[in-house]
């Protein structure tokens, strides 16, 4: 580990984006892919507002590090998550968890 200097994490994910869900919440799998179960509708781009803040939430990063990189108007997205201070891995461990469970384990 190198203290003290900031180490930047770069991941690229593909999710599935199911809008007007009872309740917003990430996990599962959908064609190999991670679940973002957003209430908003698909209307004007607020599922996707929606989804890429509780994929933030989720892998406990600032909403401004999760950008869309592909799929606006696609239930299936493509999304960056660059964050400094994170350990190497430590997202991909996160996402591994979500995939497997409704919820992440052991954080």
């Amino acid at each position: 580990m190198t203290s003290g200097r900031h180490q930047t994490v770069g991941v690229r994910l593909e999710i599935y984006v199911r809008p007007g869900a009872s309740k917003t919440a990430v996990g599962g799998e959908h064609g190999g892919v991670l679940v973002v179960r957003v209430a908003e509708p698909a209307e004007g781009g607020r599922a996707t507002k929606a989804a890429l803040g509780a994929l933030a939430d989720a892998l406990g990063v600032p909403r401004r590090f999760v950008t869309l990189a592909r799929g606006a108007t696609s239930r299936r997205k493509v999304v960056d998550v660059v964050a400094e201070h994170l350990e190497p891995g430590s997202v991909s461990r996160t996402v591994s968890q979500l995939r497997g469970t409704s919820s992440a384990e052991g954080d």
